[in-house]
């Protein structure tokens, strides 16, 4: 990671932060244990406690003496996920505590969303200057919370990272160093080992790529319930033969960003301890979508690891191709939770935004327990329908399956029509179609790469495995 989410250790030199609402009448809703000289420089500043609203207050020698940071009515809670974070990005570097937290305010939570904003990718460009640090808040389980933006951090990276420094070998790379964290066994098929091995549909895609195609499975140490993740891992995505537009290519580094978060998930997993409690699995197909005079081509008919076939009517629809074969692989060995994450159709983002991923889920109270603890948890995410009368849209008639069926509705939905046909015995399955990108700075998410649905599966666990 370009820098590890950090708490600033508590001394007297740290500066006091107020979190600070609108007042009833007009202003701002000022602290009790502000004095009065700090009370009427506030109201001369034109302080009202509005949303991200910074106020710093000064000391008798005219140094910096704390600040006021306005955190806006109850009521835009939904709509200022985060807004800490922001905290993090515009006070002057220095270590802060928190003053004083309103009682509606998750002191965990908003430490979270400071860490998220402290978050810089210096991989190219160093800081332009150090970001604010926070003291743990008193209360908080900080090391679970360092956790998380670890997590968060990871995916980011990955994301970040262009294709010339993140192809399939470096992700591969990045999957090990995980693993030797925290103590998990990797294996490795590569390249023609791949057909050797039965992953056709993975190979056929990542043939033509400059670096060999790979299935990576990680395996982590622990007993009890079995989970396996797998992400997507086009580490760049041309459209093949069907080649994408510029606007479309620009930014298809990020076309790994489901590998990129079940990796950030895993972190976090073996950081809490999770993993103990576990039976943790990864599985992330690695391939470049490129053109060459061996890649894959429309019309083309694959059979997969399991045996079905598949029309290619249009290679930009690979995510689905490279996954069939890993989820095949990852049924078999019939888990407790088989859990996809992919940046995986346009359709979805049409449907919901960028910031809303959708899931698929046949069971009610395990889709119940993600998008509560999605909401929870300041990750939302929304539960679209696996709608089988949509079944026939990805049957073609001269093979199984289709991995892109014409006439343009539901996307999404066809997508995870055709992933489900690659599950069976696993006792619940469940896929997301994330974005894995912020599209403008909000926040704690700066522009860039970002995890989605990682939280919400964390928090979920306990509930679903647990039945």
């Amino acid at each position: 990671m370009t820098q590890a989410p950090a708490f600033a250790p508590a001394s007297d030199k740290t500066l006091p932060l107020w979190l600070v609402r609108p007042g009833p009448q007009g202003g701002a809703d000022l602290p009790s244990g502000l004095d009065a000289m700090a009370q009427t420089w506030a109201r001369s500043q034109g302080f009202a406690g509005k949303s991200g609203q910074l106020c710093l207050l000064p000391d008798a020698q005219g140094g910096l003496a704390g600040a006021l940071y306005g955190i806006g009515g109850a009521d835009r809670a939904g709509r200022d996920r985060w807004l800490l974070g922001r905290a993090a990005e515009i006070l002057p570097a220095g270590d802060w505590r928190l003053a004083a937290v309103p009682a509606d305010v998750d002191p965990a939570l908003a430490s979270l969303g400071w860490l998220l904003g402290q978050y810089r990718f210096t991989r190219y460009k160093p800081a332009e200057a150090p970001p604010a640090r926070l003291v743990a808040p008193d209360g908080i389980d900080a090391a679970h919370v360092l956790a998380l933006a670890a997590g968060e951090y990871l995916a980011r990276d990955l994301i970040n990272t262009p294709a010339s420094d993140m192809g399939p070998a470096e992700l591969e790379a990045a999957a090990r160093d995980l693993a030797a964290r925290h103590g998990a066994a990797v294996e490795v098929t590569l390249g023609p080992d791949l057909l050797d091995r039965n992953f056709p549909m993975i190979h056929a895609v990542g043939r033509a790529g400059a670096q060999a195609p790979r299935l990576i499975d990680l395996r982590f140490p622990g007993e009890g319930p079995a989970l396996t993740l797998v992400g997507k891992g086009v580490c760049f995505d041309t459209g093949g033969l069907d080649i994408k537009p510029a606007a479309s290519m620009a930014l298809m580094k990020k076309d790994m960003g489901g590998a990129a978060n079940v990796l950030g998930l895993a972190e976090t997993l073996a950081l809490t301890g999770a993993t103990q409690g576990m039976r943790l699995r990864i599985l992330i197909p690695a391939v470049e979508n490129a053109i060459a005079g061996d890649a894959f081509r429309p019309g083309d008919i694959l059979t997969s690891r399991k045996g079905l076939t598949v029309e290619v009517n249009n290679t930009d629809a690979e995510g689905r191709l490279v996954l069939a074969d890993a989820l095949a692989l990852a049924d078999e060995d019939s888990p407790d939770l088989l859990i996809s994450m992919a940046t995986l159709t346009g359709a979805a983002r049409v449907a919901l935004g960028p910031d809303l991923p959708p899931f698929f889920c046949d069971d009610d109270a395990v889709a119940a327990a993600i998008h509560d603890a999605g909401r929870d948890q300041a990750d939302p995410v929304w539960r679209l329908p696996f709608w089988e009368p949509y079944e026939t849209m990805i049957e073609p008639g001269i093979a199984d399956l289709d991995n892109a069926p014409g006439g343009g509705f539901a996307g999404a939905i066809t997508a995870a029509l055709f992933l489900r046909r690659f599950t069976g015995q696993a006792r619940h399955y469940v896929h997301f179609d994330i974005y894995g990108w912020q599209p403008s700075a909000a926040p704690g998410r700066p522009k860039g790469g970002a995890g989605q649905g990682m939280r919400a599966i964390l928090n979920a666990l306990p509930r679903i495995l647990g039945r």
